[in-house]
C-alpha cells in the first residue's frame, strides 16, 4: 500500500512504476489590479513546460478540473466530468497517483480531495512538492508527458463536500466543528480580499500555511495532532477563501484519523456575497 504522503526518495524509487501516474497540479497566483482581490490565479502550465519532475503530466485546475465559468473560481465539475478529465490524464481504476505542486501543497491537496470525493483512494501527495525533488539533487525534465486514456469509475462520496446550507446550519450545531484556514489577520477581519471581512461565526482558526515548516514540508504527525485537538467523532468542515488551503487541512485531518471531514468548496468567495450569511470580527478561538 502507498501512503497518502510520500517523500522525494520514495518517488525517485517508484517514478517508473507502470501503474504510477505523477501529476503537477500547480496554479500560480499573480498580482492583478483588474481583479477586486488584487490577485488572480493562472494555470501553472507555462511553468511546468519550463521544467517539471520527470514523468509528470500536468493537471490543470484552471481549465480542465474545475468549471471554467462557474459562480466561484474553482467550481466543482460533476463526479462524472471530473473522472473523465482524470482519465484523460491517464488515471484509471487500477492506477496509483502522486500529486505535487510548486508552491504550498494546497493545489495538490485540492486535487487529492477531489479524487477522494469521487471514490479514488490510491492517491498521495509529494511532501514538500517540487522543491523537495530539486533540493534532493534530482533533475527536472522538459519533456511533455501524455498517457493513454484510462477509465476512472466515479463512486461519489458526497459527504466530503460541504455546501452553504450545511455550513449555515453548523453555526448553531455544537456537534459540527468549523475550521477557518485563512491567516489570523483574515480570520479576525483585519484584512480581507472578499466582499466582507471576518469569519463564519463559531469557526476556529488554524492557518493552513502553519501546517508546513519553512521549507514547505508538512509538520510531524505529533505536531499536527496537537494543532487539531478535536473529537474524532465530530463532523468537521474546513473552509478558506476558495477551497484550496482548506483542502490541505482536510488532508491533514484525514491523515490524523478524522473520518467525517468535508471541505466547503465555495468558502468565503461564495459565503460573503450573500448578506444573509453572518460574519463576525475578532478572535473567537478561546470560546471553542
Amino acid at each position: 500500500m502507498m501512503d497518502t504522503l510520500v517523500n522525494a526518495e520514495w518517488l525517485k524509487q517508484h517514478i517508473n512504476d507502470p501503474d504510477l501516474v505523477l501529476l503537477d497540479c500547480t496554479v500560480v497566483t499573480v498580482p492583478d489590479e483588474q481583479d477586486p482581490r488584487g490577485i488572480s490565479n493562472v494555470s501553472g502550465r507555462p511553468d511546468y513546460e519550463l521544467g517539471h519532475i520527470p514523468n509528470a503530466g500536468f493537471a490543470d485546475l484552471k481549465t480542465e478540473l474545475c468549471q471554467r465559468n462557474g459562480p466561484i473560481e474553482f467550481d466543482l465539475l460533476s463526479p462524472e466530468q471530473f473522472c473523465r478529465a482524470m482519465g484523460q490524464l491517464g488515471v484509471g481504476d487500477d492506477s496509483r497517483v502522486v500529486l505535487y505542486d510548486a508552491s504550498y501543497t494546497g493545489w495538490a491537496a485540492r486535487v487529492w480531495w477531489m479524487l477522494r470525493w469521487v471514490g479514488f483512494d490510491h492517491v498521495a501527495i509529494l511532501d514538500g512538492g517540487l522543491s523537495a525533488w530539486t533540493s534532493a539533487g534530482n533533475a527536472l525534465s522538459l519533456d511533455s508527458v501524455t498517457r493513454a486514456v484510462k477509465t476512472l469509475t466515479p463512486k461519489p462520496r458526497p459527504e466530503l463536500i460541504a455546501y452553504q446550507d450545511e455550513v449555515l446550519a453548523a453555526i448553531d450545531d455544537d456537534a459540527v466543528i468549523l475550521i477557518d484556514t485563512l491567516p489570523e489577520p483574515f480570520y479576525r477581519g483585519e484584512m480581507s480580499i472578499y466582499p466582507r471581512a471576518g469569519h463564519i461565526p463559531g469557526a476556529v482558526n488554524i492557518d493552513g500555511l502553519s501546517l508546513l515548516d519553512n521549507k514547505g514540508y508538512l509538520l510531524s504527525q505529533a505536531q499536527l495532532a496537537d494543532m487539531h485537538p478535536f473529537d474524532h467523532n465530530a463532523r468537521i468542515i474546513t473552509y478558506c477563501g476558495g477551497g484550496i488551503v482548506a483542502s490541505t487541512d482536510a488532508f491533514v485531518l484525514t491523515r490524523l484519523g478524522y473520518d467525517n471531514v468535508a471541505v466547503y468548496m465555495g468558502s468565503l468567495e461564495e459565503w460573503t456575497t450573500d448578506p444573509a450569511n453572518p460574519m463576525v470580527m475578532g478572535d473567537e478561538r478561546t470560546e471553542i
